[in-house]
């Protein structure tokens, strides 16, 4: 059965997107199935593979609200080892719709069981709030990669989404674990990345890991392509980041 890891910070533009695709693509890379599962209305995941986020397009909302298949929504990329189930605007619509339902909260679980097995790794991007599809996600989820990003209030939030994480393993799904910390948008320039990441890794230093993702302009370039940054710009120091985080990942989970 796949692993599935949920890409989660209830703040935004801390790296959930580029850490899902780009990690999906280096685990992908490395000769690993991977489905991305984007869980994020606004469709970056979907987009920064190249493919086409329109009305027309079956998606995560067509599998949680109108129960198509999730097989006839899954699209081959044209990476290889790599699959997406993609998201477009009308994801944002179904947090008001499954509010209705009863069992809520398990609706991503039940449509990712018709598949788990033909993954070595599930990666959902998840939407930048604690609200009921983010519950779905880490309810359906083995465990949660959290990427914090190298500023003031990172641990701030970071605490804030790990009582949640607790709550959920509490009430919703007791084998949910913290798959680990990543530190994004680091900057070795400045004292404040060296000083985030540095107490991120003293109060959970068993779940950070040693990879940092850097600012980097080909990663924020690579979107806007279509492409990973592995495809992008392999050479480059963003895609040798998230080389090593796949790396430490898969060693984890041996």
């Amino acid at each position: 059965m796949g692993k599935v890891i949920a890409i989660i910070n209830q703040k935004g533009g801390v790296g959930k997107t580029t850490t899902a695709v780009n990690l999906s693509a280096c685990l992908a890379y490395k000769g690993k199935k991977v489905l991305i599962v984007d869980a994020d209305a606004q469709g970056n995941a979907t987009s920064g593979l190249g493919v086409e986020k329109n009305e027309a397009l079956l998606s995560t909302y067509d599998c949680l609200v109108d129960d198509t298949k999730i097989n006839e929504a899954i699209i081959r990329t044209k990476y290889k080892n790599l699959s997406i189930l993609p998201a477009n605007q009308e994801l944002s619509a179904a947090e008001i719709e499954l509010s209705y339902e009863e069992k809520r909260e398990f609706f991503i679980k039940n449509t990712l069981s018709h598949v788990k097995d033909q993954f070595d790794y599930i990666i959902i991007d998840s939407p930048p709030a604690l609200g009921l599809l983010t519950i779905n996600i880490m309810t359906a989820s083995d465990s949660v990669l959290i990427p914090i990003q190298c500023e003031y209030y990172a641990l701030e939030g970071l605490a804030q989404l790990i009582n949640t994480v607790k709550t959920i393993k509490k009430s919703l799904n007791r084998n949910l674990e913290i798959e680990g910390i990543v530190a994004t948008m680091y900057d070795k320039r400045t004292n404040l990345s060296e000083q985030v990441y540095n107490e991120v890794k003293e109060h959970f230093p068993d779940k950070t890991y040693e990879a940092v993702i850097p600012r980097n302009v080909r990663l924020s370039e690579a979107p806007s392509f279509g492409e990973p940054i592995i495809k992008y710009d392999i050479t480059s120091v963003g895609a040798q980041a998230y080389f090593k985080l796949a790396r430490e990942l898969m060693e984890k989970n041996k």
